[in-house]
């Protein structure tokens, strides 16, 4: 059974007549004729009672007619909408996040597509961005906002620049140099509190190529998996930290946030995808985020940049 056969019998019945049905269908009148014998022989049951010219449905034709215009009207729907999915306007877009790698861009960027495509679900994943890295390449997420790619995962994903966010020193208050930007050489003498490099190789590199270049290698007495750890264990008095400049809007009120007077103290967040699951959703949403990051993304470097 074809949809052609449920059409040509819905025609023929709202129109009481092969000949009529024939001319709203532009097809020939025999070419309805066959059709509806040919259903009425698969699915063995008689569905007309034709007298001459003219032709009226059995009562298991009714019952067939009913459910057969919502067989039809189904199908429509699903034609409308894989065409609305082709054009980017239902589906969903799984996005990648991790805590502390986002901040007011992110939050205007979800607001804003759900605005503009209301049909598209969002489905935001918190992941470290090792786990991201991964969960792209498998098909798991469809965009990831995430830190600079460790080697492995560069040839396979395309990356773009979403803003620079500044690395600052993270003191007590009642350190000497708090509640003011701090060359790094002052700060070489100190215990250090870092982020694991499990859980962000790319922060971590940072910090140690920054620290490097100042010409020091820092006293690293701890590390833990989480930023929110790391302020926890400076504000016990383990040492000192570096982190990117959006932990601060974490309410943290006991800790003073101070920026870096090193030009290269500064870390990428970046937009990651995989370019052979390109999809108009996905599309859509990354010339959101570029339509967006003028106005929003706190970029003090050069101009995002996207590479493959």
């Amino acid at each position: 059974m074809e949809l052609r056969h449920l059409r040509y019998f819905c025609a023929l019945a709202e129109h009481q007549g092969f000949s009529r049905a024939a001319r709203a269908l532009h097809v020939s009148q025999s070419a309805i004729s066959e059709q509806i014998a040919d259903l009425e022989h698969e699915i063995g049951v008689p569905l007309l009672l034709r007298s001459g010219h003219k032709i009226r449905l059995t009562s298991h034709g009714e019952i067939f007619l009913a459910e057969a215009r919502k067989t039809l009207a189904a199908a429509t729907v699903a034609t409308d909408m894989a065409r609305r999915s082709l054009r980017g306007e239902v589906g969903t877009l799984r996005i990648g996040f991790f805590n502390g790698g986002t901040g007011p861009f992110f939050i205007r960027l979800m607001q804003d597509f759900r605005k503009r495509h209301p049909g598209v679900r969002l489905s935001l994943v918190e992941m470290i961005p090792p786990m991201q890295e991964k969960a792209l390449i498998d098909g798991e997420l469809d965009v990831g906002f995430t830190r600079p790619l460790d080697a492995p995962y560069r040839q396979f994903l395309s990356v773009e620049t979403v803003s620079l966010d500044p690395l600052m020193a993270v003191l007590p208050k009642d350190h000497p140099l708090a509640h003011s930007p701090v060359d790094l050489r002052a700060l070489a003498s100190e215990r250090y509190v870092l982020v694991a490099r499990e859980t962000s190789s790319a922060l971590f590199d940072k910090i140690i190529a920054v620290c490097t270049r100042t010409g020091f290698s820092p006293q690293i007495v701890t590390t833990a998996s989480v930023w929110s750890s790391v302020v926890l264990l400076v504000q016990a008095g383990e040492g000192i930290s570096i982190l990117p400049s959006n932990i601060q809007r974490s309410g943290v009120n006991d800790l003073a946030f101070c920026p870096l007077t090193q030009r290269e103290a500064s870390i990428e967040l970046v937009a990651a995808w995989h370019p052979e699951r390109e999809n108009a959703i996905q599309l859509a949403f990354l010339q959101l985020m570029r339509e967006l990051r003028p106005q929003l993304a706190a970029d003090t470097g050069p101009k995002p940049r996207a590479v493959r």
